[in-house]
């Protein structure tokens, strides 16, 4: 009898025995913590120009006083727009400048991806490689091995010419204009292979191409349908409308 017992509960432990999966792990381009390099490291040089130090002066204004902590985003910003990437000694100025602690500076500076803490070139590509981009228009895909092609590089490199930073990232917020790639500040949506390709060979000749909707949806004025409005085609109807008379 016991030996039944034994093997009953030898079958039932067999059965509960559950395997252990591990996930592959997902790997950052970038790490967090900092390490010293010949280019980014605390001698780094930086310090504000005088227009951009009165202007730093005047975005800390906006803030209550005791609160000046809050413009470390918008000084980052200034920062990175100055010196085209933000090493540690410009987190270390802008900690300096709000007088807060560094480590809060690297927590904002790590953690918000529009913050480059490697150098990048002077023209910077992001390319939204996410669903909807994926399978809007032509999608990105194609928009992204075209840019591969024409410029010689992967994403996360730059040209040897240091002109062009080839990043993937994360929804920019313009899906309906599906596919489309941030260039710095401005968005260039609605595209094919060919205004990939003219968008590029413009910023080479060193012009600034029309921002916005591009070919893909005949060159449509912003989000609207492209075979023409399906609502709102009536002008809008004065104040009172629909409100009782007696009211």
């Amino acid at each position: 009898m016991l030996a039944s017992v034994l093997r009953s509960v030898a079958s039932a432990a067999q059965w509960q025995v559950r395997s252990l999966h591990r996930t592959s792990t997902a790997l950052s381009d970038k790490l967090f913590v900092h390490r010293n390099t010949p280019e980014n490291n605390p001698d780094t040089p930086f310090e504000f120009t005088k227009e951009n130090l009165k202007l730093a002066q005047t975005i800390i204004g906006n803030y209550p006083k005791g609160h000046e902590t809050a413009a470390v985003i918008p000084l980052l910003d200034l920062a990175q727009r100055q010196h085209g990437w933000v090493p540690i000694s410009v987190m270390h100025a802008v900690a300096d400048m709000l007088k807060m602690p560094r480590m809060r500076v690297y927590e904002v500076a790590t953690f918000y991806t529009m913050f480059n803490r490697e150098p990048v070139g002077k023209y910077h590509i992001q390319i939204c490689t996410t669903s909807p981009c994926m399978l809007g228009g032509v999608g990105s895909d194609v928009i992204l091995e075209a840019i591969k092609n024409k410029l010689g590089i992967k994403v996360g490199q730059t040209t040897k010419d240091n002109m062009f930073t080839l990043s993937e990232v994360e929804c920019l917020g313009a899906c309906v204009n599906a596919p489309m790639v941030a260039i710095n500040d401005n968005y260039y949506e609605d595209l094919t292979v060919k205004d990939m390709d003219d968008i590029l060979n413009e910023l080479k000749a060193g012009k600034t191409p029309k921002p916005g909707p591009r070919s893909g949806q005949d060159w449509r004025f912003a989000s609207e349908p492209k075979g023409g409005l399906t609502s709102l085609k009536e002008p809008p109807t004065g104040p009172g409308f629909g409100v009782r008379k007696d009211l």
